[in-house]
């Protein structure tokens, strides 16, 4: 029998594979090696993908467990989920098939990364996204090629993104390059451009009028598909029914709460109070300088409060969504864990445009109403997802380090279990409405939670789906519908709600391990230290646990 394979040596063979087979992602975990590259998803570079996966799962089952080290025990069925989830969304759940949005998003996701962070000099990355748009052919007709039946409101949706996409390439692209003096690649740029729209306009006609009218197919992943992806990308092993259970109870807690709330505010109708709450926004123009003080205000809470560790980086720049991004509410835009060196991230809001109508830029701002914002620049810089980055890039194992391995549930888990931290810890403690907008943020996800199930699960359809957000998160009607049609194509956009559970859960039961010696800081930087782990995962390292208790 031939000597086990060292498991460092296989996780750095599967990695580049990886990057390399997936190259949008490669940029996000900071690695630049294949940033002149689209993703191949011909049907010939699909069963290539499949087969590949397959023998780095040989491989990976042939590396004796009882020879890793301790930390190694726990990556290894990490990786080995990974590639099962891999393989079992390429084979089985098949969203390459089914859902014309992944290769819009793909294109859009792949030339903004490039437009946005400035990693290398102006001139290269346009050289970059010139060789990205001369591909886009391709991809567009391996969407054409590999979707001969779908979901209607697959094409409803995909039909969105790949006008978004359009417009991006034709409007908002060369803005990003406005600064180049290169007559050469700017003729590169704008003739792949041109040729990138033109088969994108081709895909668009054949979705509406070919495509459209015979897309009939269910959207439902049906309950063991639902299960077994949930099972495999976010390491959750409870059942369907038990899920709902919980989501239930927890939503029927959360608006009790709301109403207690609501009711220091307004009398107890929570849909009025919350409704007069959105009325203290931003005035136009206001909206960067406010969320510019928000971020410094919540770092000196952190701060003063140690209530994490705040390792040392670039500060975050906030700023307003460059011209050809605008089409994004809010975003944030941190560089990947394997950059060589460090650089800045951005976190973009986008402001109202001066020539809208005032119906318009007064809807606009009441969506960035000052309670919810408070709630987005915890998610998204302090202490949520740019924190959390910051951490990351100290992390040894590779595999709790690349975005590639990460589970939504604890990426999105943290960010929003981190919105209710602070409120308990007391920031802005005698402001109420701080309180009501975190926990309207909380009834949305909650709802997410409860609908995704039913949807996939059961029986529900987008119009009930809608109904629930509108009445049990008091969602505006056009709202709580973009929430209900997001839950048909991204089933587990639940884990925002299963991800705070399971990080309260997961600190209760180390503050009892610890005793006297337990503080709010230590279990944050304990478990920011572990990477993105699954919490089977941060229990094992964390709890010595074997057996998972994530949420129960």
């Amino acid at each position: 029998m031939y000597p086990s394979e060292p498991f460092p040596h296989f996780v750095d063979d599967y990695l580049a594979y990886l990057h390399e087979a997936l190259p949008s992602y490669a940029g996000l975990d900071g690695v630049h090696a294949h940033d002149d590259l689209l993703e191949d998803l011909s049907r010939q570079a699909i069963d290539a993908h499949v087969r590949a996966l397959s023998g780095f799962g040989r491989r990976l089952h042939q590396i004796d467990p009882s020879l890793l080290s301790r930390v190694e025990k726990v990556d290894h069925p990490i990786v080995a989920a990974g590639i099962e989830g891999r393989m079992y969304e390429l084979e089985v759940v098949r969203s390459w098939e089914r859902n014309p949005q992944i290769y819009a998003e793909i294109i859009g996701s792949s030339l903004a990364g490039q437009a946005l962070f400035a990693y290398a000099p102006e001139a290269e990355r346009a050289r970059r996204v010139v060789s990205k748009l001369r591909q886009v052919p391709r991809l567009v007709q391996a969407a054409r090629d590999n979707i001969k039946d779908c979901p209607g409101i697959f094409v409803k949706v995909g039909l969105e993104s790949w006008r978004g996409t359009l417009r991006f390439i034709e409007s908002d692209l060369p803005r990003a390059f406005a600064g180049l003096d290169d007559l050469h690649i700017l003729g590169d740029l704008a003739d792949t451009s041109t040729e990138a729209a033109t088969a994108i306009k081709s895909y668009l006609d054949y979705l509406e009028n070919d495509l459209a009218p015979r897309a009939k197919a269910s959207f439902r992943l049906g309950r063991e598909r639902f299960e077994r992806k949930l099972k495999l990308e976010d390491g959750v092993d409870l059942s369907a029914d038990r899920l709902l259970a919980i989501a239930l109870r927890e939503l029927s807690a959360v608006q009790e709460e709301f109403r207690k709330v609501a009711g220091r505010l307004n009398g107890g109708d929570p849909i009025e109070a919350w409704r007069k709450a959105k009325e203290q926004h931003p005035a136009p123009g206001e909206l960067i300088s406010i969320a510019e003080a928000q971020v410094g205000e919540l770092e000196e809470f952190l701060r003063t409060q140690d209530l994490v560790s705040l390792p040392d980086a670039e500060p975050v720049v906030v700023a307003p969504s460059p011209d050809f991004y605008r089409w994004a509410f809010a975003s944030m835009w941190t560089p990947g864990p394997f950059e060589s060196k460090p650089s800045r991230a951005y976190y973009y809001l986008t402001d109202v445009d001066r020539n809208w109508p005032p119906d318009r830029q007064k809807e606009h701002l009441r969506d960035f109403n000052i309670p919810t914002l408070w709630n987005i620049s915890i998610h998204e810089v302090y202490p949520g997802h740019f924190l959390h980055f910051r951490h990351l890039r100290q992390v040894d194992s590779k595999v709790r380090k690349s975005t590639l391995f990460a589970p939504a549930s604890f990426v999105e888990g943290w960010a929003h279990y981190c919105e209710h931290m602070m409120v308990e810890a007391g920031f802005r403690r005698g402001d109420v409405t701080i309180r009501l907008g975190q926990l309207a943020e909380a009834l949305v996800r909650l709802a997410r939670f409860v609908v995704a199930i039913r949807l996939h699960c059961e029986d529900l359809s987008v119009e009930q789906g809608m109904r629930f957000f509108r009445d049990e998160a008091f969602l505006e009607e056009t709202t709580a519908r973009r929430e209900a049609e997001r839950g048909t194509f991204d089933p587990t956009y639940l884990v925002y709600s299963l991800g705070k559970l399971m990080m309260l859960k997961l600190r209760r039961d180390y503050k009892e391990r610890q005793g006297g010696k337990y503080s709010l800081r230590a279990f944050h930087d304990a478990v920011l230290s572990q990477g993105s782990a699954p919490f089977w995962a941060l229990r094992r390292l964390l709890l010595d646990e074997t057996v998972d208790a994530s949420l129960e």
